[in-house]
């Protein structure tokens, strides 16, 4: 898991070889003025999720795996808590994994909690199981969906 704000991003890029295409995407738009919707930028290992979600409460927010992506969250209409814990101490399965979705969700809550402020972001990987959305009204986010 990583957490930092977007100005800091390049100093991620040598982590995946797909990071500097995300980076370089979410530093030269507008994120606040994207159509809501899917950018596919290297066909299906590399997307760009645009979408305005609903917070929820710790309580309503769910744990959530991926086994064949990495997470680029960035929240950047207001800041939103990001709940995180071991994938692998995650015991509580609510829906198993679905490998065309690649997604799995749990009962479990997160051991650690982040404060993400707009334009920060968090990189979460196969290994973070994470409880996103946490947060009161809407809001726009971005999700970067990199192919491990």
């Amino acid at each position: 898991m990583i957490l930092d704000t977007l100005k800091n991003c390049k100093k991620y890029t040598s982590v995946h070889p797909r990071f500097a295409k995300a980076f370089d995407y979410l530093l030269n738009n507008d994120l606040a003025a994207l159509p809501v919707g899917k950018t596919e930028l290297e066909g299906t290992d590399l997307i760009i999720n645009i979408v305005d979600i609903t917070g929820k409460t710790v309580e309503e927010a769910r744990m959530e795996t991926h086994q064949n992506y990495i997470d680029i969250q960035v929240p950047v209409g207001k800041a939103e808590t990001m709940g995180w814990k071991a994938t692998e101490k995650l015991t509580e399965i609510t829906a198993p994994y679905d490998a065309i979705k690649d997604l799995a969700f749990f009962g479990d809550k997160a051991t650690t909690f982040l404060n993400v402020q707009p334009y920060e972001f968090a990189v979460f990987f196969p290994e973070d199981g994470h409880q996103p959305g946490i947060s009161n009204g809407t809001y726009r986010k971005i999700i970067v969906k990199v192919r491990v």
